[in-house]
């Protein structure tokens, strides 16, 4: 695996931010298993303007209130009885993230695999990557970025990075068409994935 990522790109911009996470790989090592995967698909949330964002209007409750801390720590909440991970940007004072929602898999596939009883779709979507990757609201809500669970390492680059709206969002008025979404274009490890696969799963190298 390559070096550490130096996390300080997540305290501008956030949808750059987005961008510049597709490719590095999460690494995680829990119960006892390692697994890793490298980041396919983000959705960036804008924080107190943004209607589809869990910080829009600056109102703090039990649920996201872990959402309000400075960029590097990580927000898990949950969703339909999944896990789903975000990780934080800028600061207290602007709330802000980048929803995790695919990864393709690279160390600890057996792992996965027995976490999430298949061996299809281990991880094209938050709540299933989250699984595969053991990570849970109760034990990891909170936790910053780069330590003995959880460390984002330098991975791939992709050739194209293909922007969308984002997805599951369709009562939130202005914030449904917003072009939130990016994903390695023809990349199979993505949400919805259709159509045809890229060379190289859409790595540039």
């Amino acid at each position: 695996m390559s070096g550490e990522v130096d996390i300080s790109f997540l305290q501008h911009d956030t949808l750059e931010a987005a961008k510049n996470l597709l490719g590095k790989e999460i690494v995680t090592e829990t119960d006892g298993g390692l697994t890793s995967g490298f980041i396919t698909e983000v959705e960036a949330y804008l924080g107190l303007e943004d209607r589809a964002a869990h910080t829009f209007g600056g109102k703090v409750t039990k649920k996201n209130e872990k959402m309000f801390n400075s960029f590097g720590h990580i927000y898990v909440y949950t969703m339909h009885g999944h896990n789903c991970m975000n990780f934080l940007t800028k600061d207290k004072e602007h709330p802000e993230g980048i929803l995790i929602r695919g990864i393709e898999p690279n160390a600890g596939k057996d792992i996965m695999i027995q976490r999430r009883g298949r061996e299809k779709n281990l991880t094209d979507g938050p709540g299933k990557l989250t699984k595969a990757l053991g990570i849970r609201r109760d034990l990891h809500n909170g936790m910053e970025l780069n330590n003995d669970i959880l460390k984002l390492m330098e991975g791939k680059v992709p050739a194209i990075i293909e922007a969308t709206k984002r997805i599951g969002i369709d009562t939130k008025e202005e914030a449904v068409d917003f072009p939130y979404r990016f994903i390695v274009k023809g990349n199979p490890h993505v949400s919805r994935f259709k159509g045809k696969i890229d060379e190289n799963n859409g790595w540039k190298y």
